[in-house]
């Protein structure tokens, strides 16, 4: 049912605008925090992206730790690790998870246990 409601929304973004907010390494990030089991055929379809677009993707954000890949049977299950910083340098370092809190509904949001917990320092 989220996945459904997630295409309905790209849909109409889509019909709206030929442009994007967002990189395809972010729109991948929001597929997998909607759905950590996605195949990546259907990923790729919903972000009209190739499969192979799709495979590097998630290769480039797997090589930088952003996304943890596991076998789950026959497929792969993805876990985002929520504290790692954002490679971009807007003055304030920002976490992933803090964009994606942003950008996808808690409501919709899959439950999962969090892999890696991180100690703050004061």
């Amino acid at each position: 049912m989220v996945a459904l409601e997630y295409r309905n929304l790209i849909a109409r973004v889509a019909a709206v605008a030929q442009w994007s907010f967002l990189t395809n390494h972010a729109r991948v990030l929001l597929c997998i925090a909607h759905d950590p089991g996605l195949r990546l055929r259907d990923m790729a379809a919903e972000l009209g992206i190739t499969e192979r677009s799709a495979f590097a993707i998630v290769s480039d954000l797997t090589e930088a730790g952003y996304v943890v890949k596991e076998r789950d049977g026959r497929r792969n299950r993805y876990s985002i690790q929520h504290h790692m910083p954002l490679p971009d340098s807007t003055g304030r370092e920002r976490t992933v998870g803090e964009v994606l809190n942003l950008l996808v509904d808690r409501k919709s949001r899959p439950r999962s246990k969090p892999n890696v917990s991180v100690a703050r320092s004061g």
